[in-house]
C-alpha cells in the first residue's frame, strides 16, 4: 500500500509538493570571505520543511566538484561557485537571486 502525502493528498510517487515549493521560493546566492581569505558560496532562502536541503546540497557539491555542508538551513560550498550554482539551480527549476 502506498503512502499518502499529508500536504497535497497525493501518493508519494506523484507528490507535487517539492515542485510547488521550487516555484514559490526565491533562493539567494552570495559569497562570504572566511578565515585566512577563503571564499565560501552560501545558498540561502530555502524552506527546509518543503525541500530536502541535504539532498540539494549533495547535488550541488557533485555538480560544482567541491566540498560543502549544511548549517542552519543554509548550504555552504567551498570556493567561489556563484555562477555555477545559479546555473544548476535554474536548471532544476528554482528561482534564484544572486546578491
Amino acid at each position: 500500500m502506498t503512502k499518502i502525502c499529508p500536504v497535497c493528498g497525493l501518493p508519494d510517487e506523484i507528490c507535487i509538493c517539492e515542485d510547488i515549493a521550487k516555484e514559490s521560493q526565491t533562493i539567494r546566492v552570495y559569497e562570504d570571505k572566511r578565515r585566512y581569505g577563503k571564499m565560501v558560496t552560501i545558498i540561502d532562502g530555502m524552506n527546509v520543511n518543503d525541500i530536502n536541503v541535504h539532498e540539494l546540497a549533495k547535488k550541488l557539491k557533485s555538480k560544482c566538484a567541491t566540498g560543502g555542508t549544511v548549517k542552519d538551513g543554509k548550504i555552504e560550498l567551498q570556493g567561489d561557485q556563484k555562477q555555477k550554482v545559479v546555473e544548476v539551480l535554474e536548471e532544476m527549476g528554482y528561482k534564484v537571486k544572486m546578491l
